[in-house]
């Protein structure tokens, strides 16, 4: 199992998401921000304003997601 924070996927918090694979954390993110939408988090809101603009280039979307899952797979076990 590995740890990621909010934050180191994009987000604005230091939430922690636990998994075994990266689309599990991934899938735990996205959750998480879906509630902080609901919430109207302005740090949160934000931080998806920043990822709706990535997502407009689907190579540099490419580029930010495999730089993430590398990210996941040198983490250690935890």
């Amino acid at each position: 199992m590995k740890t990621m924070n909010c934050k180191q996927l994009g987000g604005a918090c230091e939430k922690e998401f636990h998994a075994d694979t990266f689309e599990a954390i991934a899938e735990q993110s996205k959750k998480h921000g879906m509630d902080m939408f609901h919430e109207k988090d302005e740090p949160h809101l934000k931080a998806m304003k920043d990822m709706q603009e990535l997502m407009k280039s689907p190579e540099a979307m490419k580029v930010w997601l495999d730089s993430k899952r590398k990210m996941f797979e040198e983490l250690p076990d935890s």
